[in-house]
C-alpha cells in the first residue's frame, strides 16, 4: 500500500506532520480522524524506485485474457464489481497485475468509474480496452464487453504468434548461414593460404581463390571492427528510427518491400478493421473509434490516411470515400465498407473484412515462407560451393599442368 504525507492539527491547535500507510486517501483521512487529528493537507508520498519500475512493467496478453474472462464471469454471476476485484487480486500471482488491480480497486472504491481507473495504467490497459469498458459501463453490458475484449486480445495474440512462427525458420537460416560463412573465412580458409603462396606470386592464382583469400585476410585483420560496427550501426539505426521522420520512412519502406509489403499491409488493415468493428459494436462513437483504430495499424502511413478520413467523416462524408482516395486500401475493402455503410451494419462488415484479410495473410505468409526457405538454402549452398571451388580450383590447375 502507498504512503501518505500529511499536515494536521491536534486538538490543542498544535500543527503536526508525518507519514502513514493506507490503501487510499479516504482510508488515510480515516486514520487521522481516529487519532483526533484535523487534516490540513495530505498527499501521496513518492513511490519507491522498485514500485515505479514495477508499474512500468507490462503484463503478458495471455494473463490479461484470463483476467478479463474471470471478471466477466464474476459480474455475469451477479458478484459486485468491488468484490470481484478483491477476489481477482487474491487469485492473481503476477506481481505487476496484482499491484495494478489493487490501485484500480481502491480508485473504484472511491467512486471512480472502472474505465477511468484503468486509464491510469496505460502500460497495462490500452486505449481500445479503456474505450470498450467505458462503453460497457454506460450501456450496462460491462460483462459482455469484457468477454469481447478477452476474445479480441486472444485472437490478436494468436495472429502475432503465427506471424512470428512463420518467420522464425528463415531468420534462423540467415543467422546460421552467416555464422558458418564467418567461421569458414576466419578458421578454415587460412589453412590453405600457404599452399597457394607461390601461385599468388606467379600471378596464376584464379580470381575466385584470390577473392576468397582477400576476404579471409580482411576478416582476420579487421573482423574485430565488425564487433564494434554492428552494435554501433544498430544503435544509430535505432536512434534514427525513434524519431517521427525515421519511423515514417521505415513504415513506408515496409509497405513497399517486395514480397513482404503485401503481408504487412494486409495485417495492418485487418487489425484496423477488427478494432474499428469491435469498438462500433460496443457503442463507441465512430470518430472516437477511428482515433483509436488508426493507432492499431502500427503503421504511420496508414494511420495518417485514416486520420485524414476521420476528418472528412466529421465533416459529414461517408467513411468509404476518403479511405478510397488515400490509395492505401484495396478496392474490395473499400467496396465492402461502402456496402456496410449503406446497409447500416458497418461493424459486422468490418469484422468480416478482418477475417477475410487474416485468412489472406495466412496464405501470403505460407507462400513467403515456402519461397524463403528454399531460397535461403540455395544461397547457403551457393556460398559453400563457391568456397569449395575457390579452394579446389588451384589444385586442379596444378594437376593439369603437371
Amino acid at each position: 500500500m502507498p504512503d501518505f504525507r500529511y499536515i494536521a492539527r491536534e486538538l490543542s491547535g498544535k500543527q503536526t506532520e508525518g507519514t502513514l500507510t493506507a490503501a487510499n486517501e479516504r482510508e488515510a483521512l480515516g486514520q487521522l480522524t481516529a487519532r483526533s487529528l484535523f487534516p490540513m493537507k495530505i498527499t501521496m508520498a513518492q513511490a519507491s524506485a522498485a514500485h515505479q519500475a514495477n508499474k512500468r512493467r507490462r503484463v503478458p496478453a495471455r494473463i490479461l485474457c484470463v483476467f478479463y474472462t474471470q471478471l466477466a464471469d464474476l459480474l455475469r454471476a451477479g458478484v459486485p464489481l468491488l468484490r470481484s476485484l478483491d477476489l481477482l487480486i487474491k487469485q492473481t500471482r503476477h506481481v505487476t497485475l496484482k499491484g495494478v488491480l489493487q490501485e484500480v480497486r481502491d480508485q473504484v472504491a472511491d467512486g471512480t468509474r472502472l474505465a477511468e481507473a484503468l486509464r491510469q495504467h496505460p502500460t497495462v490497459f490500452n486505449e481500445l480496452t479503456i474505450s470498450m469498458v467505458r462503453a460497457g459501463e454506460e450501456g450496462s453490458f460491462l460483462e459482455d464487453t469484457l468477454q469481447r475484449i478477452a476474445t479480441f486480445t486472444e485472437h490478436q495474440e494468436e495472429l502475432k504468434g503465427r506471424v512470428i512462427g512463420a518467420m522464425a525458420y528463415p531468420a534462423f537460416l540467415v543467422v546460421i548461414g552467416s555464422l558458418v560463412l564467418v567461421a569458414m573465412l576466419i578458421f578454415f580458409v587460412p589453412k590453405f593460404e600457404p599452399l597457394f603462396e607461390k601461385m599468388r606470386e606467379d600471378g596464376t592464382l584464379p580470381w575466385a581463390t584470390t577473392a576468397l583469400l582477400t576476404m579471409s585476410s580482411f576478416m582476420q585483420q579487421y573482423g574485430w571492427l565488425g564487433l564494434i560496427a554492428l552494435p554501433s550501426a544498430f544503435i544509430a539505426a535505432q536512434k534514427y528510427f525513434s524519431n517521427d521522420a525515421g519511423k515514417r520512412r521505415f513504415d513506408e519502406f515496409r509497405l513497399n518491400l517486395f514480397g513482404i509489403g503485401r503481408v504487412v499491409r494486409s495485417l495492418a488493415i485487418a487489425r484496423f478493421c477488427r478494432v474499428l468493428g469491435t469498438l462500433l459494436h460496443n457503442g463507441v462513437p465512430i470518430l472516437n473509434s477511428l482515433r483509436i483504430a488508426k493507432d492499431a495499424t502500427g503503421n504511420r502511413i496508414l494511420s495518417e490516411a485514416i486520420a485524414t478520413a476521420a476528418d472528412q467523416v466529421s465533416a459529414g462524408r461517408s467513411l468509404a470515400q476518403p479511405l478510397g482516395q488515400c490509395n492505401q486500401f484495396p478496392l474490395d475493402v473499400i467496396e465492402m465498407i461502402a456496402v456496410g455503410e449503406e446497409a447500416n451494419n458497418l461493424e459486422q462488415v468490418l469484422v468480416t473484412i478482418a477475417d477475410k484479410m487474416e485468412r489472406q495473410t495466412n496464405r501470403q505468409l505460407d507462400l513467403v515462407v515456402r519461397l524463403l526457405e528454399p531460397l535461403m538454402l540455395v544461397i547457403m549452398a551457393g556460398v559453400i560451393l563457391f568456397v569449395l571451388i575457390a579452394l579446389m580450383l588451384p589444385i586442379f590447375n596444378s594437376s593439369s599442368v603437371m
